[in-house]
């Protein structure tokens, strides 16, 4: 598979929209998708597939696609005077050239040391840090619960899912979950280590996880649907930048 580099583009809106073309062997048709984060509309299709027939199917669907990017929350840069969440609750971002070229939370803000132009960076450098080390705790909890041994943990930035457990038992989190409440953080990791033993969605998984999650995994999955497209635009001009 592969990304066409030299990208056509398509208006949606009023906006100007780079074509992203992904081809792969396995795919026998076409599939759309509006992605916010990096500002680009992506059509995914079998390996014969030319970018004129890409830019046809997009622009057939505009409507589709402005319905979707008008629904997406407006990007929140990581800079000084904006507000992210951590662990639910609102910071925001204070730019403190005096201090150490640390992040550190006091009160109801997030000091940034150092220059001006690295506290986007150092945000999320430190945001990453916080998921990995609140995640393993997590994780340490449930495996105990679930009498299972430590899989190997990974955090990343998958926009598809939250989370997932391999056939090795290699469990991958989104470190964006930091920014969600605890509870809904926690209920991502036990649905993974639930996975370890069941790696399906049948009713001895979820009869597992629910003996794993102390809360109520329904109303995190609801909070998840209802903002998990705000938590991906929390420093999407960076990564649509990258």
């Amino acid at each position: 598979m592969f990304w066409k580099t030299d990208a056509p583009t398509l208006e949606v809106g009023g906006r100007v929209y780079p074509l992203r073309i992904k081809r792969l062997a396995r795919a026998r048709r076409m599939s759309l998708r509006a992605d916010p984060v990096r500002g680009e509309v992506k059509v995914t299709g079998p390996m014969r597939l030319t970018a004129a027939e890409a830019l046809a199917f997009a622009g057939s669907r505009r409507t589709w696609l402005a319905e979707r990017f008008a629904a997406a929350a407006e990007p929140v840069r990581l800079e000084p005077g904006a507000t992210i969440g951590f662990c639910g609750e609102p910071l925001e971002i204070v730019h403190d050239p005096g201090t150490r070229r640390g992040v550190a939370i006091d009160g109801e803000t997030l000091r940034v040391g150092g220059p001006l132009e690295h506290v986007g960076a150092r945000v999320e450098r430190w945001l990453r840090r916080e998921a990995k080390r609140r995640m393993a705790d997590d994780l340490a909890v449930y495996c105990a619960r679930a009498g299972c041994d430590l899989p190997k943990l990974s955090i990343g930035d998958a926009r598809s899912r939250w989370g997932s457990c391999s056939s090795r038992g290699h469990i991958r989190l989104g470190w964006r979950l930091v920014m969600a409440p605890p509870a809904v953080r926690r209920s991502v990791v036990a649905h993974e280590v639930a996975h370890l033993t069941h790696m399906d969605h049948s009713s001895r998984f979820y009869t597992l996880l629910d003996r794993l999650f102390e809360g109520d995994r329904k109303a995190c999955d609801a909070w998840l649907k209802k903002h998990g497209s705000g938590l991906h635009m929390v420093g999407a001009n960076e990564a649509a930048a990258q």
